[in-house]
């Protein structure tokens, strides 16, 4: 199955995601489904602009959602000149086999503060183990 990405541009931020399972960190029977996401964050507007900060919304399938919030991504505020790319990555637990993420990446350009929408991803490891719960 091909890679999956996902993109939104808004304010001159395009943020593309490309999420993946983990089969060899997860115990499915201790409910434990490691997934990765790839990130990446381009200026493609006129203006240099900071990240700040990060919201981020995880509903996993068995009920549970989990919101978390803080400075930069993974302990950076990069400055994001036009044109310029961020690239990072991070993870996520799930206890179930399927979930989604979504949130928020906070900007500073000047004096102007703007949110950009981290579009919604679907977490999937049902191609390992089938599409049935």
């Amino acid at each position: 199955m091909p890679p999956r990405f996902y993109y939104k541009l808004t304010n001159g931020m395009r943020i593309t995601v490309r999420p993946a399972f983990l089969p060899e960190q997860s115990v499915p029977d201790e409910r434990q489904f490691f997934f990765a996401y790839f990130v990446r964050i381009e200026n493609v507007g006129a203006r240099p602009a900071q990240l700040l900060s990060r919201r981020w919304h995880i509903h996993d399938d068995c009920g549970e959602d989990t919101e978390v919030v803080g400075d930069g991504v993974v302990g950076e505020q990069p400055l994001l000149a036009p044109g310029v790319v961020h690239e990072y990555q991070s993870f996520c637990v799930l206890k179930s086999r399927s979930g989604f993420m979504e949130g928020e990446y906070y900007f500073e350009a000047g004096d102007d503060r703007f949110a950009c929408p981290i579009p919604r991803f679907t977490l999937t490891a049902d191609e390992w183990f089938g599409s049935s719960s």
